[in-house]
């Protein structure tokens, strides 16, 4: 683990050089994970050329110290050391970049006026950049995930009957998943039967499973902080023809983009293969905006995958691939894989079945 992080630095530190940046504050608990180790949140990361601090209190000082990697930690005393004061002590000379979106105005007011003397200039995007590129750690870190999901799903689907609610299989969803391993849930568990499955995040009630119910899942488990992501959707009993027609059209839309995913190709195209399908199919007003995004430490990263998003996807990025329709009066269908993209093609890395009938 100490040479994955190593290399890790001193990647964003050769970044740092090409844009003439010294020093980087990193505020985001995703990034700080990512560049360190660390796994917990009250901490700051301080990256410069020649060293690095992980600035937090006594309450994660301990583990700090066996978790980060390659850092000092440095253990602030809150009562006695504003944080401004503690990375001015700290601060190496030069211009710093810190990474904006991650810092409320409050603290990033007590923090600048404590370095009046420092040259400071925001980024965004550049901690994010590197990580849209899995490493094989990374990878088989999704992979575990992936894998919790698509058993724990075989074995949810065994309890749907007559008169489940929707939060009822959902929290045995959620339970399931942590019993196999997964850290937690990689967000919370959308389970929608009929017209509610027409919610794109809608949350589980008290509805109960009736016979030619839609029931829709979107869920995910978590390994090492990393996330899976998965859509099913199904049909409790005989579908009718209008449910056929639009579970039909939605998996040839995904499979269409499947069909052309590997190194080299833009996300708007994808998004465009997709959108073909739905709309030569009438669903132009119903279908979801966007085809999927990149997965990893957040749920949603780098890159999005959608009409506007300027990105060539990369051997090593994980993403996403959902298209959805979603009809108020009826219901709605979605069906989403997480795959690794290579230079050839790309690799499931869910493998739940796509079956769309439940008995009933």
């Amino acid at each position: 683990m100490n040479a994955i992080y190593l290399h890790r630095q001193h990647q964003i530190k050769q970044q740092l050089k090409l844009q003439q940046i010294d020093n980087l504050l990193v505020f985001g608990f995703e990034n700080i994970r990512y560049l360190s180790g660390f796994s917990g949140n009250a901490a700051y990361l301080l990256i410069s050329p020649t060293s690095n601090y992980l600035i937090t209190d006594y309450r994660y000082y301990e583990r700090a110290k066996s978790e980060a990697h390659h850092c000092e930690v440095i253990c602030r005393d809150r009562e006695t050391q504003t944080l401004g004061e503690c990375i001015k002590q700290l601060m190496p000379s030069g211009v710093t970049g810190f990474d904006a979106a991650y810092v409320t105005v409050p603290v990033w007011q007590e923090i600048h006026s404590q370095l009046q003397h420092v040259q400071i200039t925001p980024i965004q995007g550049l901690i994010e950049a590197q990580r849209a590129i899995k490493d094989e750690w990374e990878i088989n870190s999704i992979k575990k995930a992936a894998a919790i999901a698509d058993i724990a799903l075989a074995d949810m689907l065994k309890l749907v009957s007559l008169g489940v609610t929707e939060k009822e299989l959902a929290t045995e969803l959620d339970y399931k998943m942590k019993k196999l391993g997964s850290d937690g849930v990689s967000f919370d568990t959308i389970l929608l039967f009929a017209k509610r499955s027409a919610l794109p995040h809608g949350k589980p009630g008290d509805t109960k499973l009736n016979h030619q119910d839609l029931v829709l899942i979107d869920f995910g488990a978590v390994v090492n902080g990393y996330r899976s992501d998965m859509t099913r959707t199904f049909v409790f009993g005989e579908p009718t023809k209008q449910q056929q027609h639009m579970y039909d059209t939605v998996l040839c839309a995904q499979q269409a983009a499947l069909a052309n995913v590997k190194q080299g190709v833009s996300c708007q195209h994808l998004n465009h293969c997709s959108e073909e399908v739905l709309f030569a199919e009438g669903y132009q007003d119903y279908a979801g905006k966007g085809l999927g995004h990149g997965l990893g430490l957040f749920l949603h990263e780098v890159p999005f995958i959608n009409s506007k998003t300027d990105y060539t996807l990369r051997a090593g990025n994980i993403i996403t691939i959902e298209p959805g329709v979603y009809l108020p009066d009826l219901g709605g269908v979605r069906i989403e894989d997480d795959i690794l993209v290579t230079e050839s093609g790309f690799e499931y890395l869910t493998h739940a079945p796509k079956s769309f009938v439940l008995p009933s």
